[in-house]
């Protein structure tokens, strides 16, 4: 079984998600209190789906998990008159140096933690990742890319 894990006592209450688990050693790793949070189990497809960013978790209600389709594109957001603002490049980017960031503040403070190692690697595939080799518009999410290309692949809400 999966787990995701929301602010308590949060139902019907949109944006409560905190982190996502795949197994139960991953949720014993977290860095959190398990009582201070409202934890649910759900399927590992379900997981798969909010890991790869088709599914956004949008609230939960008692013990079910109300989501919807989530389309994850980086594109060129273009003005009318044809001229780029932001290159799909660009966003990407920022996607990146946001989970990139996420990672960092967790090395610097967890060097023992048990999945530090992991981590850190993911850390460095974020780094040495060319985005010219990308073929844009990227049709889908960075964590999808990565799980085609192969690689590790890590959600930001999987961060103990």
């Amino acid at each position: 079984m999966s787990y995701f894990i929301f602010l308590n006592n949060q139902d019907d209450v949109g944006g409560t998600l905190c982190k996502i688990a795949e197994n139960q050693n991953d949720l014993n790793n977290l860095n959190i209190i398990l009582s201070d949070y409202k934890i649910i189990e759900d399927s590992q497809v379900f997981f798969d789906a909010v890991k790869y960013r088709t599914q956004d978790i949008i609230k939960y209600s008692n013990n079910l998990i109300i989501s919807e389709p989530l389309v994850t594109v980086f594109q060129d957001e273009v003005l009318k008159n044809g001229q780029i603002i932001k290159s799909a490049k660009e966003f990407l980017n920022d996607y990146i140096i946001t989970c990139k960031n996420l990672i960092n503040l967790f090395l610097k403070n967890n060097n023992t933690h048990p999945n530090f190692k992991i981590w850190s690697d993911y850390y460095d595939q974020l780094n040495s990742l060319d985005l010219d080799s990308i073929e844009y518009p990227l049709n889908y999410s960075l964590e999808q890319y990565f799980k085609n290309q192969n690689l590790i692949s890590l959600n930001p809400l999987q961060l103990p």
